[in-house]
Formats: structure tokens, sequence, C-alpha cells
């Protein structure tokens, strides 16, 4: 069984989405936990169409029907787990008939999904954005978490718990420290050993006190404590939270560096921008995949113009700025990394070519890689064991009134990447504008049809867009992309309210207006 929760990985992960139909075609269940009928959700075996942002009270119900019809794995919980008495406790209020209250799905379908998990041979959980774009999205994360350690579908081929990285190279971003707490190969800043072994290979001495995340960076902006910002591959402009609000802590630094490979919107209004040779064909280096697969690339072309791959402007950039940084190739940091990196080592260039890729961990050369995590955990002895996280619903940010009744939930089209600065600049089709999905009950409520021009209001920001009548959404919940913010600025109208702990802002849950203005799309 696969179980797809907060993922539409039909059009936001095509290539993976094929092999989980492989899977299908040979006999795997798939069911799809999503608040639109998506296309992934039109290909599954089961469409559980849920409010947006009741995950959690759908999760703790199954939870709560797993337990309570004895479908747990009590040797896998006794083995390696704690915590399972509390946990138990946390669920028991969760019954079906309360989550079918807060979330729309009927309490048949609650108990038949968490049954059909529980009673799964094998069974997988995998999520994207639709899950962590909340401002309580660790706690959704903790819940799937949860049914998997009831069940013991993780630590053996076929299970685990997959969170789906939503562009390359992310999981390689976050292998090599690109986050605020983390060194790389994801050993904590507080770690003493494992700072002195970096501060010995670096010469310098590293705070071991973690940095701002994302969201605190903007607001650090604003307050005025950040005072420059160096921007590398990223369009925070367009692609942030409630943009109204990130164009006004922009506005208050007295530097802005874009380092991109084209001429963003946030590059547009940098002091310096560096143009970086950076697509896959003019890089050499290892992307690492959502299965952990570490892969190498060669440059098969030069970059054009004056553009530089990003390791030749970061190296300038040092000595530029007083330090004496030598001139070294890909392969060279790559090296300086696995020997501080355990979980890296093994990994060489030369294993790397002679192969179709390597999962971490490696611990040492020769090492064939690790394609399953966590079978520690079916060992006799289990040290450390893990603990479940009782977690509680709470709602969306901002609730739905009757000035602003009906919920907006973004996310990506097929055919589209991101903030549209790579895809549409080679064409399309299709006419190239963003469309607002709008139940036929609620169409006919606002007396507006298909192609018909409505003005879509937040708290914070209006779009104005066409209406593409569909059943895609259930009535009261209206989508729309951000991949035209030319056209349709749709981040205008998010929130930024923000989980405290991942610092990922609540894109997906908004409370709109909506209302006919007099054009037509």
């Amino acid at each position: 069984m696969i179980l797809l929760v907060g993922s539409n990985a039909a059009e936001t992960h095509p290539i993976l989405f094929q092999h989980i139909m492989k899977g299908v075609r040979r006999g795997a269940q798939l069911l799809v936990i999503d608040p639109r009928r998506t296309m992934t959700a039109a290909k599954a075996h089961e469409h559980i169409q849920l409010a947006v942002g009741s995950d959690i009270a759908l999760l703790n119900a199954m939870a709560h029907v797993i337990i309570r019809d004895g479908l747990i794995h009590q040797a896998f919980i006794d083995r390696a787990t704690d915590g399972y008495e509390a946990f138990k406790d946390s669920v028991a209020g969760w019954t079906p008939e309360r989550a079918a209250a807060v979330s729309g799905v009927p309490v048949t379908q609650i108990e038949h999904v968490a049954r059909t998990y529980a009673r799964a041979d094998r069974a997988m959980i995998a999520w994207t954005l639709g899950i962590t774009e909340h401002h309580n999205a660790v706690d959704h994360v903790f819940a799937l978490i949860n049914l998997a350690l009831l069940t013991g579908h993780v630590g053996r081929p076929g299970t685990g718990l997959n969170p789906l990285r939503g562009q390359n190279n992310v999981q390689g971003g976050g292998d090599m420290g690109a986050l605020p707490d983390r060194l790389p190969g994801f050993q904590p800043v507080g770690d003493e050993s494992a700072r002195r072994r970096f501060e010995t290979a670096w010469g310098v001495t590293l705070s071991a006190r973690p940095g701002l995340n994302q969201s605190q960076m903007f607001e650090a902006m604003r307050e005025g404590t950040i005072r420059g910002l160096y921007v590398i591959g990223e369009n925070p402009l367009v692609s942030e939270a409630n943009s109204g609000h990130i164009v006004e802590a922009f506005n208050r630094l007295d530097a802005l560096i874009v380092q991109d490979v084209v001429m963003t919107k946030t590059a547009a209004r940098a002091d310096v921008v560096f143009p970086a040779r950076v697509s896959f064909a003019e890089s050499t280096g290892t992307y690492t995949n959502s299965e952990r697969r570490v892969q190498l690339v060669r440059a098969a072309r030069r970059g054009p113009g004056e553009s530089r791959d990003d390791l030749w402007i970061l190296s300038a950039l040092a000595r530029a700025l007083g330090y004496d940084w030598p001139t070294v190739s890909a392969a060279e940091v790559f090296d300086e990394m696995r020997a501080l990196v355990p979980t890296y080592r093994g990994i060489t260039y030369e294993a790397l070519e002679a192969s179709r890729g390597i999962q971490w961990p490696c611990p040492s050369e020769g090492h064939p890689g690790t394609p399953v995590l966590h079978t520690r955990l079916w060992d006799e002895v289990v040290t450390p064991r893990v603990s479940f996280q009782p977690v509680e619903w709470v709602p969306p940010a901002e609730p739905v009134d009757s000035r602003y009744p009906f919920r907006l939930t973004t996310g990506r089209r097929l055919a589209y990447f991101n903030t549209g600065v790579q895809s549409r600049a080679y064409g399309h089709p299709d006419p190239e504008r963003e469309w607002l999905e709008l139940h036929p009950d609620d169409a006919i409520t606002l007396a507006v049809g298909e192609g018909d021009m409505v003005r879509v209001s937040s708290r914070r920001g209006q779009v104005v867009v066409p209406v593409r009548v569909t059943t895609s959404v259930p009535p009261g919940t209206v989508f729309l992309s951000f991949h035209f913010p030319d056209e349709t600025p749709t981040n205008v109208l998010s929130i930024d309210a923000t989980d405290p702990r991942s610092g990922t802002a609540e894109f997906k849950a908004a409370a709109v207006r909506i209302e006919r203005v007099n054009e037509r799309g």
C-alpha cells in the first residue's frame, strides 16, 4: 500500500509518480489524502477528500481506529518505541465521528483507510507541501510518524516515511548543511565534537547557537537587525507568503546580492548580480535525490558569456573579502566534506562514476550504501528507541468568516515550475495565465461562469483572475498556483503565519472573498 498525503505527485513529481504507478500495476494499492481531486487522486484506488488543515484530526482518528481494533504491531512497539501509553491516551478522544465532523471525511472511510494501512504487509507514507506548508507543519509530520510506529511500517523494504523533495537537490542542500541548526551531514551545531572537527578543518571558530531560518531572517530584515542579504538561486520576492510584507522587508536592506542563472524579480532589484552557470548541463558536482541517492554529474557545456559556476563565484568573493581561499575543484570540496561527514565517508567520485548513484549512509569505501533506513529498529535490542509524539489538531491560523468566507489553498501545476522564471521562458501551447478553481455550487452562489473574471481578496491583498468551474475542489475551497506572478501574484493573498519549529509559512490555508468583475477572460 502507498499512502500519499498532501501530495499531487502526478503533477509535482511526475517522474517519481511513474515509479509509483509501476507499483500500482504490480498490485500495490494507492490511497491519496488531499483536499483537491487532483490528477494524482484520479489515479488512486481511493481518494480521501478532507477539509484544508484537518490532517491531524484525520490521522489521529486513524491511530485511534488502529488501536481500538487491535491492529497495532505490539512486538515492534515494545522493542523499538517509547511513549506508547501516553500516545494511546492522546488519541483516545479522537473517534472517527469526531474526526469526521472536523475533516468532512465519512466515518466509514476513516475506518477503512486506517484498517487498510495497518493490515498491509508492506505500506509506505509519502508527503509533500500539503503537509508541511501549515503553521503546525511539524505536528503534521509527527502524526504520520506515529502511524508508522503503531504498525511497524518502517525499517523494512517497501515500507517507510518518505518526504518527497519539491525541487532538484533539496535533499542535497540539507545534506550539505543548508539549515540554520545543522552542519553538513545533519550534525547539530550544538554537538561539540562535530563542531570541533569542522573548526579544525576550516581554521575558524563556529558558534554553537543555531542561526535564523528563512522566515526569521525576513522578520529580522523588517526589524532592521539584518541589513544585507545574499540570495543564491532563490526568488523570495515572489515565492514567499504575504509577498507585500516581504517587499517591505527588502526595502529596509542596505545591500542585496543575488546569484542566479536567470534574471528574477529579486535579482532585478539587487545592488549586485552574479550571473551563475548553474544549470544541470553546465555544472560538475553531485545531487542527492529523495531516496538519498547521491549522483554525479559532469558539465556538458560552458555557460554563456561571462557566467561562472557557483564555486568560482564564492571563491572569488572570499578572496575579494581578504581571505586566502585557494582555487579548488568540485571534487576537492566533496572530498573535504566526506572526510567530515560520517554518512558520506565512503562515497567517492570514482565509486559514483562506476554506479547509478550511492545511497547514504555509506560509512566506508567499498560499502554499497543503504537502500533502507532505520533497519536497526528491528534489532533484538534497539538503542536509542523512537518516541511517539502526541499531537493535537488546531485549525488553520486564519479562520473563514462572513467577510472572507472561502478557504484558499495553493500549489503547483504540471506544466510550470515555481515562480515561472524558467518554465515560462520557453512558451506553452496553452494560454499562459492562472485560473481560479471554483466548485459549481459556489459558482452558482456567486453568479459566475467559466472564464468570468473575479477579484480574489484576502486581508493582505487582491488579484483578478478567470474562473474555472470544477469539482476538483470541494464547496467553500478555491485553488490557485503561484506560477504567474506578473498576471496573478497569488502570494499577495497568502498568510505568513509560520510553524515556530520549521519556519514554514501557511501557504495552504488563507481566508478570501470572491467578487465578480465586469470583464471576461
